[in-house]
């Protein structure tokens, strides 16, 4: 026996995963684990699964990956500051990144969204704006104002606060009642918009379902409105023209505060910075996350309006809490540096004007696929669209048939229901697009 051989022999057996320990979040695990979709690794536009067959991501992961996948600069500057500080409580303590970060976000944000709370998740960055909003009409002395109003289809994360809110029936039939004081607007997926591209005609009266609650609550008792500017995860639901202008309208009216959900449409997908800058409506507080790392480390951060920072801070006394409210991993110092890391690659690769301009072409491929007998609608605004499938079975099974048979044939996407939902990276070319379309038509024909 050769010295090869036997070094060979002697190297330990490849450690068998077992499927069964791990709980996988909003995934039928019965279903995943007869038939596991493994990916095990990322560059650029592309995953690979445990096969070595390589996957298009049309989904930027799940709306985070803005500037593509295996970004060096952003793991190298995670391990610089691993290696330099890799903790320091966030109460009563700081590190520079958290300041330089907050001061780089605020240069994106529109209007005077310039203090940034930082928090870990989407989830968390919701149920901080409504904590916020709370406190900003406590210290204006009207704490009555503790309704909030949201809309139908709506989702904003999955901490109570942000369920109260959703208007997703699953994620509130399952866990509900939840909080009391939410009211829910109607949704503005009309008929009369189905395959238009862009902002509908018809629905901005919608915005008037505010004012109805304004006559049936009492403005006096609602604090404020919760509004994703383009519902995304139930199904890329993009608002009619003068919607959300009416929204702004009304709310100041009212004296009750706007937020715009942006933990999907941030950091490019609209092809601006955030979508407010898209629909020119400046909200009082804004969530986001996401893109903020390009999915490299969790983050999440509220921009809130100096007015509102400085009321609350004002109302305290000296020495004292203003805010009580935080969390562990608040303003980490290995996610602001991949924070950091990732604006610097979205300024130098101009990658919120590369998406704009690659937006007509990626809306163009998606509506080319109007023929198919199983599209029911497309929806779609900057590089963010949704494919909704006729319905077959239950509500959703079509569409989750759907995305398993696209993974199958090299496209990676998420589906909520019966829609399919493209997000692709920001540094997608044409041919990228090419790909997911023709993969898209292929496996539409077939189902």
């Amino acid at each position: 026996m050769d010295h090869a051989e036997l070094t060979l022999r002697d190297q330990p057996e490849p450690r068998q995963i077992s499927l069964d320990e791990y709980w996988m979040p909003f995934t039928p695990n019965r279903d995943f684990k007869a038939d596991p979709k493994m990916v095990v690794r990322a560059e650029g536009m592309y995953y690979w699964n445990d096969r070595g067959e390589k996957l298009v991501d049309a989904s930027s992961g799940m709306f985070c990956v803005n500037a593509g996948h295996g970004r060096k600069e952003i793991a190298d500057a995670v391990h610089r500051q691993l290696s330099e500080l890799d903790f320091i409580a966030p109460f009563l303590r700081g590190h520079p990144k958290q300041f330089e970060l907050a001061q780089r976000v605020a240069e994106l944000t529109p209007g005077d969204l310039n203090r940034i709370f930082f928090v870990n998740s989407g989830s968390e960055a919701v149920d901080t704006a409504m904590k916020v909003a709370l406190a900003y009409h406590q210290a204006r002395g009207q704490g009555g104002r503790n309704m909030f109003v949201s809309r139908e289809r709506a989702y904003h994360g999955v901490n109570f606060g942000g369920v109260a809110l959703s208007g997703i029936v699953n994620n509130r039939r399952k866990f509900g009642p939840t909080l009391p004081g939410i009211a829910h607007m109607r949704h503005t997926h009309l008929k009369e918009n189905y395959f238009v591209r862009g902002e509908g005609a018809h629905g901005a009266e919608l915005a008037e379902d505010l004012q109805r609650f304004v006559a049936l609550y009492g403005a006096e008792n609602i604090a404020a409105c919760f509004i994703e500017p383009i519902a995304g995860s139930t199904g890329v639901l993009v608002p009619p023209k003068g919607y959300l202008k009416r929204v702004r309208e009304i709310c100041d009216q009212h004296g009750i505060l706007l937020v715009f959900d942006e933990v999907i449409c941030g950091f490019g997908r609209t092809g601006k910075a955030f979508a407010a800058q898209s629909f020119g409506v400046t909200p009082d507080i804004m969530t986001m996350a996401k893109g903020l790392t390009n999915g490299a480390q969790p983050m999440g951060a509220v921009a809130i309006s100096e007015r509102i920072h400085d009321t609350i801070v004002a109302a305290a006394q000296d020495g004292a809490i203003e805010f009580f409210h935080g969390y562990t991993y608040s303003g980490h110092p290995a996610p602001c540096a991949a924070g950091l890391a990732t604006l610097d690659i979205y300024r130098k690769e101009g990658l919120f004007e590369r998406g704009a301009a690659l937006s007509p072409y990626f809306l163009d491929g998606i509506w080319s696929l109007k023929d198919l007998p199983a599209v029911a609608d497309l929806r779609g605004y900057g590089l963010f669209a949704a494919i909704e499938v006729h319905p077959a079975g239950a509500p959703g099974a079509r569409g989750h048939l759907l995305q398993k048979k696209l993974f199958d044939n090299g496209l990676h996407l998420k589906t909520t229901g019966d829609s399919a939902i493209l997000a692709p990276p920001l540094i997608a070319e044409r041919s990228h697009i090419d790909m997911i379309v023709d993969c898209l038509r292929k496996t539409l024909a077939t189902i």
